[in-house]
């Protein structure tokens, strides 16, 4: 319990630091906004949403507004692990049926989720004007959350990269399954040639870290971490910084029975323990982009 709260203690201290500045810093300092975070991944089942939803709720706990779009677009199940049933998600808001404040719901632990759709083929596939939809509905949250955090699809397809190529720092994660490691360097390769190809890129706007979920011990996650890491920066030129691990964990598979989150029905588990982690890690190590916001990166990228 002491270990909990401890981290807790320390997460908290940290967002408060961060807040501090002088009179002079606040009149010079740009209009606020959030950081983006997206989470992504090579494969799927890799556990990448049940990582984003804890995860929140943990930033949430520390004091921060936090909102999870869950941009896994034809196969969104967020709202699932949180228990909640959703009148209206992003499909509606796409389809000019609904604003975004009215698909804005709490979830447990004090975060806000906007839920995407299931089992839609069109949201799956969607056009750049959709996608244009969903980022000018989204524009008013820069201004209001702390940090956004977008739970992308698996793999490359064009929706995963409309999202990856704009966030201030993006979560890879994997399993040490040799598939997951395959298919994560493979999103990561992608990631960073897109990356190399905006004309407006900054080189130092974001951070990609690599996440192991479900390892057996730091070692086995350091192993997969230096390995990814080693080829990336051969090969690509590019750092992987290491978002650690979170272990193999009963408590994980027997929250999402439960439809609970595990950070909140487990809160001294292992792998609640690590979620505390990682949250201290990226709020340490995200460094914001200076040039006018995610949303209007990604507008940009939109107008190419």
């Amino acid at each position: 319990m002491t270990m909990v709260i401890d981290q807790a203690t320390q997460l908290r201290s940290l967002m408060r630091e961060q807040k501090r500045v002088t009179p002079t810093e606040e009149a010079a300092a740009p209009a606020h906004r959030a950081t983006v975070i997206a989470v992504t991944s090579g494969k799927g089942g890799v556990g990448k949403t049940n990582i984003s939803v804890n995860l929140a709720i943990r930033l949430a706990e520390a004091g921060k507004a936090v909102v999870l779009l869950d941009a896994d677009l034809g196969l969104a199940n967020a709202d699932v692990l949180c228990n909640i049933d959703l009148p209206a998600n992003l499909s509606h808001v796409i389809a000019r049926r609904k604003e975004l404040s009215e698909v804005l719901v709490k979830a447990p632990g004090g975060f806000s989720l906007i839920g995407g759709a299931s089992g839609l083929a069109r949201m799956a596939d969607l056009t750049d004007a959709d996608r244009q939809r969903i980022v000018s509905a989204m524009n008013e949250l820069e201004s209001q959350a702390d940090v956004i955090l977008i739970d992308t699809g698996a793999g490359i397809s064009p929706n995963v990269l409309a999202f990856t190529r704009a966030a201030d720092h993006v979560l890879v994660v994997t399993t040490p399954e040799p598939t997951a490691i395959t298919d994560a360097y493979a999103v990561i390769k992608v990631i960073s040639r897109a990356d190399k190809a905006r004309p407006f890129a900054d080189p130092n706007d974001r951070r990609i870290s690599l996440l192991v979920n479900q390892a057996k011990n730091e070692s086995e996650a350091r192993v997969v971490h230096d390995r990814i890491a080693r080829v990336a920066r051969q090969f690509l030129g590019v750092r992987i910084f290491d978002g650690g691990f979170i272990p193999a964990d009963e408590h994980v598979s027997m929250a999402v029975r439960k439809r609970s989150p595990f950070v909140l029905s487990a809160p001294k588990s292992p792998a609640a323990y690590a979620v505390s982690q990682l949250a201290i890690r990226l709020q340490q190590g995200v460094v914001a982009a200076n040039d006018g916001g995610f949303f209007n990166r990604m507008s940009r990228w939109f107008r190419r």
